[in-house]
């Protein structure tokens, strides 16, 4: 008996026994109580059904008081469902769920017309009313937007309880709007909690919501440090490539827009006067991100285009119609790039004769853009052409000589030690393998801030970083085929301008110094209009620059 009271006494250690709380209010209230909390939570789904018995309340009591008021509701019926049909006031803007609002509206307005003269009850108003609630509540009970209403309604309620499990204890959710594809909102955060906590924890986030991986984007607010903006995607809007809808931009001062944000907006980027890098692996989309760019340069009537492709022009050669000098070897894109800082010099030089600081592209006068795929190969072939390069990325956005560089491989030695990127104010970054990349294109700290480019998962997506594009958004390239290359190619072929005379006779004169340096001899007084040799559109000389003849 001793040993069986020892392993009882054991076993109610070890299970103990449930207890039963009885509260003090009446049994009774309690059950109400939580009879109404259940009915506050699902309230979104009870409402037809909490509709129909209030349109049951007021025709008995209309019934039963005003009897004689059904041409008034009939009235106000008429009058609701024309507003209905417009969408106002709930900001309806399919027209399928405007005509379910009509519909509803009507229905509603006339049962009640119908049940104020001649009484709820009276048949077949009871089983009309069944039959309404059914069938209008299949599709109210199946809308995608009202369930994601309510999933962020109960997002905002439990937020102060899944904040404080991921360690954002204090912050509150502000306001959220659902979208198309998601919702976002607004968190205010606790004092002394950045945007940077919350980037930080983007991956405790979606575990805590129940998203799908890689949904919840988060960007800072630019009125105040202590808010952030948070959106979750409940799709991906980017899944499916998105068609290249031709040249949006006919001058060089023109947005040129690449492609489109997670929210439909597009991504719109300006070419003038500034340097763009466009880094990415391989099959990450950087030549259609190229190709867009090109399309748009391409319809434009006073730019003039050169590039360096030193794949043999796999690349680049579909433009060649475009182009006014295409280089395919080392020894080419040095001499390109050696007339492309004579140019550089010579517009340079004019602007200080006419007291002048920029030079504004016209078609007479067009700017110059020198396109480069695969930079770092050309860092690796032709190390005199960086130097030049160089040059032009520190001098060349004032006089509109600009440079638009492609790479698979941003390090510091193929970039130049960082003497290049620092002048690309235009970055483009596609998806990259490894983390640190992602500095490397960018800039240094980008990572930390949510340009989070290793997590692309798809060719063509990519961020932007340019004025106007200081947030972490994630967007899609145009998608740009073959036969659509071909096409824009030889419908501006023909449109293409021609360098200005002063740009013509700089080319013209370069000679190689004693000590190895191009140099560009451009005064006014060597070089009379007709004396400016012209270099031919569409052709490159392959003689080595030391070979050319003097002026």
């Amino acid at each position: 008996m001793r040993a069986y009271g020892r392993r009882h006494r054991r076993w109610n250690r070890r299970n103990p026994q449930p207890l039963l709380v009885v509260p003090d209010e009446p049994l009774t209230l309690v059950v109400l109580a939580a009879i109404g909390r259940t009915l506050f939570r699902y309230r979104s789904e009870v409402a037809p059904v909490f509709l129909a018995l209030v349109l049951v309340v007021v025709g008995s009591v209309l019934h039963h008081s005003r009897p004689g008021a059904w041409p008034v509701v009939t009235l106000v019926t008429v009058l609701a469902a024309t507003v209905a049909v417009r969408g106002w006031p709930w900001g309806l803007t399919r027209s399928a769920e405007r005509g379910y609002a009509t519909t509803t509206t009507t229905l509603t307005g006339g049962w009640l017309a119908a049940a104020t003269a001649l009484g709820p009850t009276r048949s077949p108003l009871p089983t009309l009313l069944i039959l309404a609630v059914v069938a209008l509540g299949v599709p109210w009970w199946a809308h995608r937007r009202r369930r994601a209403r309510v999933r962020v309604d109960r997002v905002i309620n439990a937020w102060p309880n899944l904040a404080e499990q991921i360690g954002l204890a204090g912050s509150r959710i502000m306001s959220a709007v659902v979208d198309t594809w998601g919702w976002r909102a607004r968190i205010k955060l606790r004092p002394g909690q950045s945007v940077a906590d919350v980037i930080a924890r983007v991956l405790a986030i979606e575990s805590a919501l129940g998203t799908r991986p890689g949904a919840v984007r988060v960007e800072r607010d630019p009125a105040h440090a202590g808010r952030c903006t948070m959106r979750v995607l409940a799709a991906d809007p980017h899944t499916g490539a998105i068609p290249w809808p031709g040249p949006t931009s006919r001058s060089l001062a023109d947005p040129i827009e690449l492609g489109v944000f997670e929210d439909a907006t597009p991504v719109r980027i300006a070419l003038l006067r500034r340097h763009a890098l466009i880094g990415g692996t391989t099959d990450s989309g950087k030549s259609g991100v190229l190709n867009v760019v090109l399309g748009n340069l391409a319809a434009c009537t006073d730019v003039v285009l050169w590039g360096i492709d030193l794949k043999g022009g796999m690349e680049l050669r579909p433009w060649a119609p475009c182009l006014a000098r295409l280089a395919t070897t080392p020894d080419e894109a040095t001499e390109l790039l050696a007339d492309a800082v004579a140019v550089l010099d010579a517009r340079a030089h004019a602007s200080g004769q006419d007291n002048t600081r920029v030079w504004k592209p016209t078609p007479a006068a067009p700017a110059l853009v020198i396109v480069i795929d695969e930079y770092a190969e050309l860092a690796d072939t032709a190390p005199d052409a960086v130097g030049h390069a160089e040059s032009i990325a520190r001098r060349g956005r004032a006089v509109a000589v600009d440079l638009l560089a492609a790479t698979q491989r941003p390090t510091q030695k193929a970039m130049g030690g960082g003497a290049l990127r620092s002048q690309m104010s235009i970055r483009v970054c596609l998806r990259v393998r490894e983390r640190r990349d992602v500095d490397l294109i960018l800039d240094k700290g980008m990572l930390a801030a949510g340009w989070h480019a290793h997590t692309l998962d798809a060719p063509g997506k990519f961020y932007v970083l340019a004025d106007g594009h200081n947030q972490p958004r994630r967007a899609r390239a145009y998608l740009v085929t073959d036969d659509l290359v071909r096409q824009t190619a030889a419908r501006y072929a023909d449109q293409r301008p021609d360098l200005d005379p002063l740009s013509r006779a700089a080319i013209g004169s370069v000679s190689l110094s004693a000590d190895g340096r191009y140099a560009a001899f451009v005064s006014s007084e060597r070089h009379g209009p007709g004396e400016s040799p012209a270099h031919a559109r569409g052709q490159m000389s392959s003689r080595p620059s030391a070979e050319r003849p003097l002026p």
